[in-house]
């Protein structure tokens, strides 16, 4: 097992008060176990945003693929973004739209751009980026 470092923490009561209910309302069994996971979150974010380092995720859009050419203009999209994709999945929801999850590598920048691009596309309902990197 991993060595640990025990750390004091001063909060004012009202915040631990809040605090307690969001662990207990997200079934965290510890206080200490939710401050590392949100300390983790927020160094994975510092790694997210740094344009330079490599990162990891998945964009999902919604799209309606009746709509001028939004299937072709994914496609290419993705073709010219293809070094950042590892894979995709595609699912119909109904006669018209359709689900698609890209899961993506590389530098945040050029990940980030694509989604931008993706999002922007005519017939895109719903564009989103979640990505994350190694501590």
């Amino acid at each position: 097992m991993e060595k640990v470092t025990r750390i004091g923490v001063s909060l004012e009561p009202d915040l631990l008060k809040k605090f307690d209910h969001l662990i207990k309302k997200k079934g965290y069994g510890t206080r200490s176990k939710a401050v590392r996971d949100l300390i983790r979150k927020e160094l994975v974010r510092e790694v997210a945003v740094a344009e330079n380092k490599q990162v990891y995720g998945t964009i999902t859009m919604v799209y309606d693929h009746h709509i001028g050419g939004v299937t072709d203009k994914l496609l290419t999209l993705q073709h010219d973004y293809r070094d950042n994709i590892m894979t995709t999945s595609h699912v119909h929801l109904d006669h018209d739209n359709c689900l698609e999850v890209v899961v993506v590598k590389g530098k945040a920048k050029s990940v980030k751009e694509m989604a931008d691009k993706i999002a922007s596309i005519r017939g895109v309902r719903h564009g989103e980026l979640s990505i994350t990197g190694l501590e």
